[in-house]
């Protein structure tokens, strides 16, 4: 059975891992036919956010423990990812990935990425094993391969249909790092063949929460026929 590494960064979209979009990958992973292997960062993620009114909370919570909610505590420190145990690599969005893996949220591409995050990134893109990123998991790929000679077509969207956030600047943020970045629509992918890296933009999107699980089931797929290649 294929393994498939998945990186957290919290639990909750304002402050870690998207919980649709996390546990979208998971089923997506156990309906292919393949194995989830969740990892977190074992530190305090950059602050903790009332999901009900937008507001920061006076109090520390650490990625790996409350990562572990979604993963209903089979999880392990990142400590631990080792690429040679592992056939392909997600990372769900949520601003965990920018406040947390990535200082994206704050400093757009000129922020830094966690070591260990990079090094995981890195390590799979060296061996050859596919790494998908969904919602703002692709500025993290962005991040982790900036300064290498890999320039992945990556998508968080497109500036043709609404959307939250600002898609053309994260865009171009990724582009900055040397990503290529190309726009696609929440019933849409980027499959980049060369690289093995697979995008989606999920919730970076106007979207319904059906939209969104169509949209991760079809990276996870992309993503396992990359492990065959």
């Amino acid at each position: 059975m294929k393994k498939v590494g998945v990186i957290l960064s919290g639990c909750g979209v304002y402050d870690g891992s998207e919980i649709h979009e996390s546990v979208f990958t998971l089923l997506a992973i156990d309906e292919l036919g393949a194995q989830a292997v969740c990892f977190a960062p074992d530190a305090n993620q950059h602050h903790v956010v009332n999901h009900l009114n937008g507001e920061e909370m006076h109090e520390q919570r650490n990625m790996l423990v409350e990562a572990a909610r979604i993963a209903r505590g089979d999880i392990r420190s990142l400590t631990e990812f080792n690429a040679d145990d592992l056939d392909a690599l997600v990372i769900p969005g949520g601003f965990g990935a920018a406040k947390n893996l990535t200082q994206w949220a704050f400093f757009g591409p000129d922020g830094e990425i966690r070591s260990d995050v990079e090094k995981a990134i890195r390590s799979m893109i060296t061996a050859h094993k596919p790494v998908c990123g969904l919602c703002m998991g692709p500025t993290v790929i962005a991040k982790a391969l900036e300064g290498t000679d890999v320039h992945a077509k990556l998508t968080v969207g497109t500036t043709q249909q609404k959307s939250p956030y600002e898609i053309g600047a994260i865009s171009q943020g990724m582009e900055k790092t040397g990503a290529i970045a190309v726009m696609k629509s929440v019933d849409e992918i980027a499959v980049d063949t060369l690289n093995k890296i697979v995008s989606a933009p999920c919730y970076m999107m106007e979207a319904r929460i059906s939209e969104v699980q169509n949209n991760v089931f079809q990276a996870i797929e992309a993503t396992l026929q990359l492990t065959s290649s």
